[in-house]
């Protein structure tokens, strides 16, 4: 498997944790402050640049309010 996200599902899990972290009305530089990580950690995350590990996935779920497990039903279902 390549390190760079060119999977339909990595592709897919960017677009919501987009989508999540907006509507929990977070700016980039917002979560990045609350992960303790640059803005540019973020944004190469949520272009792609950057695959997710399950750690960070629990992690952006505490910080943004979501559960990482009904993320990962929903990626799976899609």
């Amino acid at each position: 498997m390549p390190k760079t996200v060119t999977s339909p599902l990595q592709k897919k899990l960017a677009a919501m944790l987009v989508e999540l972290r907006k509507e929990a009305g977070l700016r980039q530089v917002d979560l990045a402050e609350k992960l303790g990580v640059y803005q540019s950690w973020v944004t190469h995350l949520e272009s792609g640049q950057r695959r997710i590990d399950v750690v960070e996935l629990i992690e952006l779920g505490r910080i943004i309010g979501f559960d990482p497990a009904e993320v990962v039903r929903k990626l799976n279902k899609r």
